[in-house]
């Protein structure tokens, strides 16, 4: 029987059809992706034009800030079904262009992320080399609007590659370049809420049940494998205090949770940790496992001098929990908890900046 028979019988398919739908499919949806640049790449353009005009048409004929309100009113009425002219967006294009004189910077960077990241990173930020710098990361990243407003929360920018590694030493340079990118220090914890007197298990256990927010502290590419992870040596049993993957590094992480002050002991003992997982876990087609040393506090001399003799790549970083006083037992029940406070401040994002006054 013919393929196009069994097609118009609709009870059997040619054996390559699964595969034909499966390039059509994706054929379509990367034109989607390319036209969707194409209409950003020209609105965020447009965006930046009308701001332009609307500065010099103030700057150089003396126009008064009512102009906007009429603009606004006008535009909506000329183009009913296209949105986007509202007063307070009209202001933004102002600033936008204002902020971004360089028209090749707005074409060649801001030109190819969404206009929604723009407005975030141009309310959040106020240092230009910030405000280059994360709409650089979301084009890399493919960060969301959510993602990005986490990375500009919790300071991103000053935190990335300040971990103290050894990577240079070893890993190849490609690999040691990009581990060094993606670490940090210090990770805020403050997700957590624990009491001074804290211990590793309580540590623990917060952050695996916070495991997304702990995943988007971390940053984009971690897999989580588990807590206390399993290893037998010559009939003995560790357990790595966290473990994960690492997709864009291609290797195991190794993460040892300290509540302390670092101690050169720490680097030793995630050495062996290292070593077993290379030999146990690791693929061939892996690259070399990566140790990772989060502590309470650190002093870079003594990390350095750990590090410096360390056979296995290794990085160490602090991290920061909020603290409070332990409260009586019959009072612990009487305050709203973590996630009942944050749920309410959830509300205070990029959303309500934008119903406030406008600032400018």
């Amino acid at each position: 029987m013919k393929s196009s028979s069994l097609l118009s019988s609709n009870k059997i398919l040619p054996i390559e059809y699964k595969h034909f739908l499966e390039e059509v499919k994706c054929q379509i949806r990367q034109a989607q992706f390319r036209a969707s640049l194409s209409v950003n790449k020209e609105l965020v353009y447009l965006y930046w034009s009308i701001g332009r005009s609307i500065i010099e048409k103030q700057k150089g004929e003396g126009w008064g800030a009512k102009v906007i309100d009429r603009l606004a009113t006008d535009l909506s009425t000329e183009f009913p079904g296209m949105s986007g002219f509202s007063v307070r967006n009209l202001k933004y294009m102002r600033k936008f262009a204002e902020v971004y004189a360089d028209l090749q910077f707005v074409q060649a960077v801001l030109a190819q992320i969404p206009w929604w990241h723009n407005l975030l990173i141009l309310e959040k930020l106020k240092d230009p080399e910030s405000r280059k710098w994360y709409a650089v990361e979301v084009i890399k990243r493919g960060w969301s609007g959510r993602s990005l407003e986490e990375a500009i929360r919790s300071n991103l920018y000053k935190k990335i590659g300040k971990a103290i590694t050894n990577f240079d030493e070893r890993l190849p340079e490609s690999h040691s370049r990009l581990a060094n990118e993606i670490l940090k220090s210090p990770y805020n914890f403050g997700f957590l809420t624990l009491t001074d007197d804290y211990v590793e298990q309580e540590l623990e256990r917060g952050l695996v049940d916070n495991l997304e927010k702990l995943i988007l502290e971390l940053g984009q590419g971690f897999a989580f494998i588990g807590r206390q992870y399993p290893i037998e040596i010559a009939g003995d049993d560790y357990y790595l205090d966290m473990l994960f993957y690492h997709i864009k590094l291609r290797c195991f992480c190794v993460v040892e949770l300290k509540t302390t002050d670092f101690k050169p002991e720490y680097a030793g003992k995630l050495n062996f940790y290292l070593a077993a997982v290379d030999r146990q876990l690791k693929h061939p087609s892996d690259n070399p496992s990566i140790g990772m040393i989060i502590c309470r506090t650190k002093n870079d001399l003594k990390v350095e001098y750990s590090l410096e003799r360390s056979i296995m790549p290794m990085s160490v970083s602090e991290y920061h929990v909020t603290i409070v006083d332990a409260l009586p037992k019959e009072l612990q029940g009487a305050l709203p908890t973590a996630a009942e406070i944050e749920a309410k401040l959830t509300k205070h994002s990029i959303n309500d900046s934008l119903d406030r006054e406008d600032r400018f």
